[in-house]
């Protein structure tokens, strides 16, 4: 390896590239598993279950690798801050935005994260912003403004939801960024990545338990298998093996360069989406015929459609929604209370909305009938 490689290393080494593939393909797997945690439970809650997990299982893992447990207390107090924006912020600011936008959108919003990383870098780290970076940065740009004008076309929510979903996301990436600088400063660096990361789990799903319970009540729970693998897999998968390996690669490359793997992710979870969502590439979305039963107060659409905007599975949105036959008349009154109706990006069932409104703003009631 040359002094150049040595001092920086190049994103297609294979010491680089093969976590970078990792975390891009376990991330973009995340977003299908995210969805499903949206339901009955709170955001604030269901990311204080996925680090109370984490948390754990890092320690575990500060354990078997013989790693020390105890940090300083300036390793304290950075371990604090990064829990803070990368667990706390970072993921409620996700979580709640797509109770407004698709996964889809906020995944393509979210390969924006190497512009803030890059910046970031430059201000606090004095790293250089190449021409090739810039050049990179720009096709990336573009293919994000298209993927996101595709699902902005294929979502149903209205410009006031997709604007409020979108601020919430860019909240995201801002905190994202700011932990993944402060990464890569030398002071972090000369402590463990897992037992900061162990440490900064811990202090992020206190600081979730604590929010949760002010803002929204005691715990909130679901009994569903699907809900606690996803928290299992998310806790584990999505962050005790990615973060780890993600952090490295920022220590080594910089914030910007590893930020790349944000352009991959969306397109991971749109090929997920297509293999177990039925996703369709298409260039302009067109909707497939419904039935008209609006004089019930009822619009429905595919399964596939409406799995992907409210946070369903399949298997959720086939006994959520009723079934529409596009040749039968407009339904009774008396056979259209099974019919659902849409309040802040989740499905109700009529006549009256079940305890979920936790997460209604009241503004979030206009816009769709």
């Amino acid at each position: 390896m040359s002094a150049g490689e040595g001092s920086e290393p190049s994103l297609l080494n294979p010491r680089i590239l093969i976590p970078f593939l990792l975390v891009s393909l376990i991330w973009g797997s995340t977003w299908l598993v995210i969805k499903d945690q949206i339901s009955e439970v709170p955001p604030s809650w269901s990311v204080s279950y996925r680090f109370i997990v984490a948390a754990a299982a890092m320690f575990v893992l500060v354990g078997f690798r013989r790693a020390p447990f105890r940090l300083d207390r300036t390793g304290y107090m950075l371990a604090l801050i990064l829990g803070l924006f990368q667990f706390t912020f970072n993921f409620n600011f996700v979580y709640n935005a797509e109770l407004f936008i698709t996964s889809g959108l906020v995944a393509v919003l979210f390969a924006l994260l190497m512009v803030p990383n890059a910046i970031l870098g430059r201000i606090f780290l004095g790293h250089r912003i190449t021409a090739p970076f810039l050049g990179g940065s720009a096709i990336a740009a573009v293919g994000i403004a298209m993927l996101f004008w595709h699902e902005y076309r294929a979502s149903p929510a209205s410009l006031e939801q997709v604007l409020l979903g979108a601020a919430l996301t860019l909240g995201g990436i801002l905190s994202a960024s700011i932990a993944n600088v402060m990464q890569a400063g030398e002071r972090l660096k000369t402590y463990p990545i897992i037992t900061i990361l162990a440490w900064a789990m811990l202090f992020g799903a206190l600081i979730n338990i604590a929010i949760s319970w002010v803002t929204v009540g005691p715990p909130v729970y679901e009994m569903r298998a699907a809900y606690w693998g996803g928290i299992v897999y998310l806790g584990v998968i999505g962050s005790v093996v990615t973060f780890p390996l993600y952090f490295a690669m920022i220590r080594e490359i910089g914030p910007g360069k590893a930020a790349y793997s944000s352009v991959l992710v969306p397109v991971v979870a749109m090929i997920l989406s297509t293999i177990f969502e039925d996703y369709v590439w298409t260039a302009a979305c067109r909707r497939r015929d419904s039935c008209n039963a609006r004089t019930a107060g009822c619009a429905a659409r595919t399964q596939t459609e409406d799995a992907a905007h409210f946070g369903l599975s399949i298997n959720q949105a086939a006994t959520a929604i009723p079934p529409c036959n596009p040749d039968s008349a407009a339904p009774s009154p008396a056979a259209a209370s099974p019919c659902h109706w849409r309040r802040g990006g989740f499905l109700h069932r009529n006549p009256a909305p079940p305890a979920t409104d936790w997460h209604l703003p009241a503004t979030a009631t206009a816009g769709h009938p």
